[in-house]
């Protein structure tokens, strides 16, 4: 067993063909790199996540037809903010290479003209899609008794867009950098804000006025606003704390024209995984939304598991993403093999507790999310518990899959980060939905199922992609 461990962890091991340009960290050196970056990163993750399940708690007071109907607005928003998901991958990787290089200068103006840009885009989505919202529920898939509210959620959180997508490219940057502690401390305070104003504004307490979803819209909209404040201070303090990313308001804010080429050269591609993305999920969520409220009211329910543990992969995959990233720009392309690999090892061994957890604790857990007194509770519950199961099923794909993407990205791999998700997200999984739910008759658990096919196909592809290598070569 040891000497299996071994063969698995070490950094040694690791290194395979790639040949060795330096001195290697130990085993234990490289894990506390990926450590000290990770750490601040999977917290603020997944205390985000859990805050926003909370938030689904405190929806789920209203009952089922609320959950589904704020969760009819997922997959439109995030259509708003793939654009914005893409060129944020353009700016941590380019950050990050710059951070390699040691080009302080260029880090930063690369930063304000992703500002410039997030700011200008985010206005003019914002004109166009508040006039649609509700055309926009109605194609997602919304019934009568949920259109309504579903549109008015989507139209509040609409108007803080630029907001929103301001504090996510801020943040993007600053993990490129590896101050993954400063976007921990923007996001956790933001949710915790949105928490509180739900308590006031769904329910009516403390003499606030009882709003129901749009409460919780409004509390939402207000916690952005905190967390694109705090990315602000942070900026505007680096300067005077002598920090990497910093800006002032004298910076030169005119947009750069080869940084804005850097970033829709590196964004360019992952605009493509985004939109693959997107379309992939709405249509998924479209064919779930079909099954009914219930159903869709327990797929929110199994996806706020699914996505908490995202979190953890992604929290680790930032590390990751950073590091490969810094150490291409020190022409290291060894270290960025090993740090890769150490990050994909790390989020292996949290799916296995993850895993674990989930089928021991899914029926108390999926309770959280359900109101006795609601009708469809009893129905709800008995999908939800069973659906949990593949969630549980879902976490070393999930986790190898998210970190080694997120690697190969960092090294400015969009391209083919690009065409899996097309091939994967946009094409497989839909038609394999459709064919489980509408032929099969498999229901719920039929389009999780499909949902898990994809995954695994997924990890295959990118881990084959990494270990050929081709990625070290990419200019950013």
């Amino acid at each position: 067993m040891p000497g299996l461990l071994h063969r698995v962890f070490a950094v040694e091991s690791m290194i395979g063909s790639t040949p060795v340009r330096g001195e290697l960290p130990t085993t234990r050196e490289a894990y506390r790199n990926i450590t000290q970056i990770a750490l601040p990163s999977v917290l603020e993750m997944v205390l985000t996540s859990l805050i926003g399940s909370i938030d689904t708690m405190m929806v789920g007071t209203l009952g089922t037809t609320a959950i589904a109907a704020v969760g009819l607005v997922g997959q439109p928003r995030m259509l708003m903010l793939s654009l914005f998901f893409a060129l944020n991958v353009g700016v941590t990787a380019i950050v990050a290479r710059r951070k390699g290089e040691g080009r302080q200068a260029d880090a930063n103006t690369t930063l304000r003209s992703a500002i410039v840009m997030m700011l200008a885009l985010s206005g003019l989505l914002m004109a166009v899609l508040i006039p649609l919202a509700r055309p926009l529920m109605l194609f997602a898939g919304a019934m009568p008794d949920t259109v309504d509210a579903a549109t008015t959620y989507f139209r509040i959180l609409a108007w803080v867009l630029p907001l929103n997508a301001l504090s996510m490219g801020i943040n993007a940057a600053q993990r490129g950098v590896g101050n993954t502690r400063i976007t921990m401390y923007c996001n956790v305070t933001a949710n915790l804000v949105n928490v509180l104003f739900n308590y006031l504004l769904i329910g009516g307490n403390l003499g606030f006025p009882k709003l129901g979803v749009a409460g919780a819209a409004y509390a939402t909209a207000i916690g952005f606003t905190v967390g694109f404040v705090m990315a602000v201070t942070a900026l505007v303090r680096g300067g005077l704390r002598g920090d990497f990313l910093h800006v002032h308001i004298t910076d030169s804010w005119k947009p750069d024209k080869e940084c804005v080429k850097g970033i829709v050269k590196v964004g360019g591609n992952a605009m493509i995984e985004q939109a693959a993305l997107r379309v992939g999920f709405f249509s998924y969520a479209r064919i779930v939304a079909s099954l009914g409220t219930s159903a869709f009211a327990a797929h929110q329910i199994c996806a706020q598991f699914l996505n908490l543990s995202f979190t953890f992969a992604d929290g680790v995959g930032v590390a990751g993403t950073s590091l490969v990233g810094q150490m291409l720009g020190r022409k290291r392309p060894d270290l960025s093999t090993v740090y890769g690999k150490c990050a994909q090892r790390m989020a292996f061994v949290i799916s296995l507790v993850l895993a674990s957890a989930v089928v021991l604790l899914r029926g108390p857990a999926v309770n959280l999310f359900i109101t006795e007194a609601d009708g469809n509770a009893a129905e709800v519950y008995a999908m939800a518990t069973q659906v949990m199961l593949i969630v549980a099923l879902f976490q070393p794909f999930q986790m190898s899959s998210v970190v080694i993407s997120g690697c190969l990205r960092g090294a400015g791999d969009n391209r083919f980060v690009a065409g899996v998700m097309i091939a994967c997200v946009a094409c497989l999984r839909p038609l394999m939905a459709l064919f489980a739910v509408f032929v099969l008759h498999l229901g719920l658990a039929g389009a999780w199922m499909a949902s898990l096919i994809d995954m695994t196909i997924r990890m295959i592809l990118v881990m084959r992609r990494f270990a050929g290598g081709k990625w070290h070569g990419i200019k950013v």
